[in-house]
């Protein structure tokens, strides 16, 4: 347990008992403004549905998911019921709105607005918590010095990309984004100042399960959006109403695969571990990120293709349509590793056909390849379910979790 210093009652950070409750409205409020971006992310990828795209696209979604994710860590350690606390999450809100905003044209002439933004809500954000944690929690205050540091360094190469042309931007941008995600695996090591270790990351695990269980509810919901969206743009007809039950059929397998199994078993973990930071950051900060980018791609490929039934496909296409369920089915392997220790044999066989059919598929109607992602999802959600047994905590109590 991270060692914590006595000051005024009336500091900003959690007791032991409100750490173990639920997400709060304010959080809740918070995630409201991720529901626009991800809106605005698929529209992007679906307006110019090509290699270029998806990769222009691939830098908003790990932008938003590690501010997300960054903001969450925070908020598990300080209440948001505090009344600086809830501005600090309205503040973010507002930044975020208008990062949100930027999206269609960050790679033309809104790209300062996009990476400004950014920056203003990764760097306020741990300033924040710097000045909350001072003379309560001196590790921690610590460690978001050293958080601080790597995201100003980062915000270098933000500006620096916006102020760029588009094509450097893009190189750039990944640059600033790779040098954020190395830094926890680094610990944030600072010369001079040294790194953080995990005691500065004890949290609570079923807070944080519940906090990325509602972000991917989100993705689903989005998800559901644009599928009804499109179809309400289009004339009805058999084969529109059959795509629309096929994609509505991938988003329910996509929340039964994640939320039946494994998603409770993540915060039992990281509860019992010794070291309960070094796990919530490879299941939540790291492993979640596939699952999050497969849900966003198959909300994407739903769209484009009630718009689009009889296309024939591209490599682009085919990336959406099959890599979609794919990298949410490694996200979810991976998650379910590192909390079981074992590997669902139905996610691997699931990933290994999607990759064949990714393989053989390019030029088909994108018709039938999606419909042949559907089932190949289908089928892991019905091995996964035979093999565990129909109710998840009775398959954890008998060990069958760790016998898949």
């Amino acid at each position: 347990m991270a060692h914590t210093d006595t000051k005024a009652d009336d500091h900003w950070v959690k007791d032991g008992d409100q750490r173990e409750r639920t997400v709060g409205f304010p959080e809740l409020f918070f995630d409201l403004v991720f529901v626009f971006a991800l809106i605005q992310l698929s529209h992007f990828i679906v307006e110019d549905f090509t290699l270029a795209g998806l990769t222009e696209g691939g830098v908003f979604a790990l932008a938003l998911w590690w501010v997300w994710i960054h903001t969450a860590w925070v908020t598990n350690r300080l209440d948001p019921e505090r009344m600086p606390v809830r501005a600090l999450l309205f503040g973010l809100m507002f930044l975020g709105l208008l990062m949100s905003s930027a999206i269609p044209k960050a790679f033309e002439e809104r790209g300062l607005m996009f990476a400004a933004t950014y920056v203003a809500m990764q760097l306020g954000r741990s300033l924040f918590a710097i000045y909350a944690f001072n003379g309560v929690m001196e590790n921690v205050r610590r460690n978001f010095v050293r958080v601080s540091l790597w995201f100003a360094l980062s915000a270098i190469l933000w500006i620096w990309g916006a102020l760029s042309d588009p094509h450097a931007r893009l190189i750039i941008w990944y640059g600033a984004l790779l040098l954020e995600f190395l830094a926890p695996e680094l610990r944030f090591v600072v010369p001079g100042y040294g790194r953080s270790t995990t005691e500065d990351w004890d949290i609570s695990g079923e807070h944080m399960a519940e906090r990325c269980g509602l972000f991917v509810m989100i993705c689903l919901g989005e998800s559901i959006l644009a599928t009804g969206r499109s179809f309400s743009d289009q004339d009805i007809s058999p084969l529109i109403v059959v795509i629309l039950a096929g994609s509505f059929l991938a988003t329910g397998l996509m929340w039964w695969i994640y939320f039946h199994f494994g998603h409770e078993k993540a915060s039992q973990e990281i509860e019992e571990s010794d070291e309960p930071g070094e796990v919530a950051l490879h299941v939540f900060t790291y492993a979640h990120i596939p699952v999050v980018a497969g849900i966003i791609l198959c909300a994407v490929a739903a769209e484009h293709l009630i718009a689009h039934p009889v296309e024939t496909g591209g490599l682009a296409r085919a990336l959406v349509i099959c890599g979609g369920p794919m990298v949410f089915l490694a996200g979810n392997l991976w998650v379910k590793r590192v909390t079981t220790g074992y590997l669902p044999w139905s996610h691997i066989a699931g990933i290994a056909a999607l990759l064949a059919l990714l393989l053989v598929t390019q030029g088909w109607v994108t018709l039938w390849t999606a419909a042949l992602a559907v089932c190949i999802l289908l089928a892991v959600a019905i091995w996964e379910y035979r093999r565990l047994g129909r109710i998840p905590h009775e398959a954890d109590e008998v060990g069958e979790l760790r016998g898949e």
